[in-house]
């Protein structure tokens, strides 16, 4: 198995070092069957990465802990699921699982039926096999996945209590497919520009790509939020940590670059900024693998320190110089064909000032996440940048995105005239004052909450009215019932309106984070058996200290009955897990959760007479958070899925909206 497993890799390398060259060659030469042959050496590399996989998930999964790998992240005791998915727990593993899912991205554009005989499929594919030729280098020489031990252990050191999750599962995949994924609309863009091709059709081949990319990164921002959630123990989500900011920063100029390049698409216009865009979120993925893989920054995501950082950073500069090179070589070429703008108070105009605020979002955490290296680089002192600077910075920028969205679905293209502005916005501004008015009756005093509140407020309204006005139209036209009208029209405009979805399920989850972050309440306490704690309406009955043992495993728990106005809502468990092959224990949290609020129950301490302390945590509007991300999804994926009318677009012609 040795032999066989190191032998994936180092064929693999060498097949991506020919599949590279002779796909060039064929290039220069106009040469079908070179670039034929780089072809079959796609399929080939996609075996030896998947050979590779499963060897390592074999070696885990039967615990052969004569391999370093399997020794560090799995013990005998570890359930299987756990055993597989430490895959992913270290350097190695992880970077395999990226390669993995290069080569797999490589096959699917590759052997596209869309992108059959398509002149551009080479140069995509020889942009891939560079970067597959880095990643097999670093399997191969630097981050090793099957070495062997000197000696035989009798037992491995375990997975670290943390990752034994079942968000620490999916987590990890879908972030790497994100970050993966964003190198083939990078592809794309560095093939058009290398043939000179200026005209749109390198967006309308990507688009779908970049969704999926997306799609992939908000899922594991959303797994890595909810297993911070439920498995850390402090009741958080986000804690703006240097691995979290990794993750984030490309998902924010991901989103900016999905929405310029529909200006592109329509009006011309944006298309150097669009593909400064991409080269910029193909860096951030790779700037995320430098900083968790590096050691420079201190994170609980973090893999241990190690000398890869080093080559990702190398890596990066290189691919970022030379895509900066191939653009500014096109520059005037680009600009050429390029359109302008002609009103501030239009459609195009709502997109860039939306591509700032993104951007600018993406700048300020990259900033605050560098700045203790710039600190000590500089003064010699590591200077911390917390939570409240993040709060603080990206708060604002938030609200007034989620006002350009608010007003974008009713400003027509090129420009809105004043009777437009009138007629479109007047009802829902009307509904958003009231709405802000209500939550200072209700007892809402913090002033960014109310304004928050009254932005999402005008968002629904807005997205409502644009459902309602179609589904008019369309019954106007074609008589049928109401919502035989609203399944037809959205299904004729996927994209349009599986964008408005998603931007209702970002409204949901900012009435999350605004309620979670402004009106959460938390005590800390240590109680008697038998005694109680009182938060808000909520009363908590210590009831009983126990202890148990699952596997290797120490578990103690406090079994606690909750009230909520004199309801009892039923008895629950908090526990503290102490693992064994690990030296910190772990906590088990509690969580009643509602469409109002969560309450969070964490068992922090005991002592031997049987007094306990715990944290407990109201948090209000949490479900949103969970609710929003569903609707992300579901909306990601219908404006992504082809359906019937794939090639049906809403068309705007000045200030006249069409919607069939």
């Amino acid at each position: 198995m040795y032999l066989f497993a190191n032998a994936t890799i180092y064929i693999g390398l060498a097949l991506a070092i020919y599949s590279l060259l002779i796909m060039t060659l064929g290039i220069s030469t106009k040469n079908q069957k070179l670039v034929n042959s780089g072809k079959g050496g796609v399929i080939a590399l996609f075996v030896c990465a998947g050979l590779a996989m499963s060897s390592l998930f074999y070696l885990l999964g039967s615990s052969q802990f004569q391999y370093e790998y399997v020794r560090d992240y799995t013990s005998s005791e570890l359930p299987v699921i756990y055993k597989l998915t430490a895959l992913w727990a270290g350097n190695a593993g992880s970077l395999l699982l990226w390669t993995f899912f290069l080569t797999l991205y490589m096959m699917m554009i590759t052997f596209s039926r869309k992108m059959n005989g398509n002149p551009m499929i080479p140069y995509i594919i020889s942009i891939l096999l560079a970067n597959a030729v880095f990643f097999f280098f670093i399997l191969g020489f630097v981050a090793k996945p099957f070495l062997l031990l000197d000696q035989i252990p009798t037992e491995g050191k375990g997975l670290n209590p943390m990752l034994q999750n079942p968000g620490m599962i999916i987590h990890p995949v879908t972030l790497y497919l994100g970050y993966v994924g964003l190198s083939v609309p990078f592809a794309f863009a560095m093939a058009a520009l290398i043939m000179k091709n200026m005209d749109d059709f390198w967006i309308k081949m990507t688009r779908r790509w970049t969704i999926i990319a997306w799609l992939f990164l908000s899922l594991g921002n959303i797994f890595g939020g909810q297993w911070a959630y439920v498995e850390l123990g402090w009741g958080g989500y986000w804690a703006w940590d240097p691995v979290e900011n990794a993750s984030f920063m490309p998902w924010l100029t991901a989103t900016a670059f999905l929405h310029s390049v529909m200006i592109q698409e329509r009006k011309n216009m944006l298309k150097v900024w669009n593909i400064s865009l991409i080269i910029i979120s193909y860096a951030l993925t790779l700037f995320g693998t430098f900083l968790v893989r590096s050691g420079v920054l201190t994170s609980v995501h973090a893999f241990a320190n190690s000398n890869l950082g080093l080559y990702f950073l190398i890596f990066m500069g290189i691919a970022v110089i030379m895509a900066l090179y191939v653009l500014m070589s096109r520059y005037n070429l680009i600009k050429r064909s390029a359109g302008e703008f002609t009103s501030f108070a239009s459609k195009e105009s709502s997109f860039l000032i939306n591509n700032l605020l993104l951007v600018g979002a993406a700048f300020a955490v990259f900033w605050g996440t560098i700045f203790p290296l710039v600190s000590e680089a500089v003064r010699g002192t590591k200077v911390t940048v917390g939570t409240p600077f993040f709060n603080k910075v990206e708060a604002p920028i938030l609200l007034s995105m989620m006002f350009v969205m608010a007003v974008c679905p009713l400003l027509a293209w090129q420009r809105s005239t004043i009777k437009n502005l009138r007629e479109n916005f007047l009802l829902p501004a009307i509904v958003a004052v009231i709405a802000m008015i209500l939550m200072v009756v209700l007892g809402m005093t913090k002033a960014w909450a109310v304004i928050g509140y009254g932005v999402i407020a005008l968002l629904l309204v807005t997205h409502y009215l644009e459902f309602y006005r179609g589904v008019k139209a369309r019954r106007k036209m074609t008589k049928e019932n109401p919502l035989l009208a609203l399944y037809r029209l959205t299904v004729k405009n996927r994209r349009r309106y599986g964008g408005y979805l998603v931007h209702l399920g970002i409204a949901c989850i900012t009435m999350g984070i605004i309620g979670s972050q402004n009106y959460d309440v938390q005590t800390m306490k240590t109680i008697e058996l038998g005694k109680s704690i009182e938060i808000n309406n909520y009363r908590i009955n210590y009831d009983k200290l126990d202890q148990k043992k699952e596997g290797i495993n120490d578990i103690v728990y406090a079994q606690v009955t909750v009230f909520k106005d004199g309801k009892r809502l039923g008895s629950y468990e908090p526990e503290k897990v102490f693992y064994g092959h690990w030296d910190q224990p772990s906590s088990e949290v509690a969580i009643i959760s509602s469409f109002k609020e969560d309450l969070y129950i964490v068992l922090s301490a005991w002592e031997d007479d049987g007094r306990a302390t715990f944290i407990v945590k109201v948090n209000p509007m949490m479900s949103w958070l969970w609710i929003g991300s569903f609707m992300i999804v579901i909306g990601s994926l219908f404006a992504v899925w082809n359906g019937r009318y794939q090639n049906v677009t809403p068309r705007y012609t000045g200030v006249r909206r069409e919607v069939f």
